[in-house]
């Protein structure tokens, strides 16, 4: 992942900062091949700052209802 408007290596020495920005920063701008570390966006959510549509997606795709899971299941 690239960046051009921020100083990563400021940024890399508090690492709570540096996790919650890179997770905001693949899920608004695209992995580019990346895998999204599921443990961390957990670990974060409260504190990431997410367009709404974009969390309510998330929240579906990693909190399933019971109607999901049996949706899911039938497959």
């Amino acid at each position: 992942m690239k960046n051009w408007s921020t100083d990563t290596t400021e940024l890399k020495k508090d690492k709570a900062a540096y996790a919650i920005w890179r997770c905001e920063q693949l899920i608004n701008y695209g992995l580019d091949g990346e895998k999204l570390d599921q443990k961390l966006v957990l670990k974060y959510w409260d504190r990431l700052q997410l367009d709404p549509e974009d969390k309510k997606f998330l929240t579906f795709l990693l909190w399933p209802s019971e109607k999901q899971q049996s949706l899911l299941n039938r497959r």
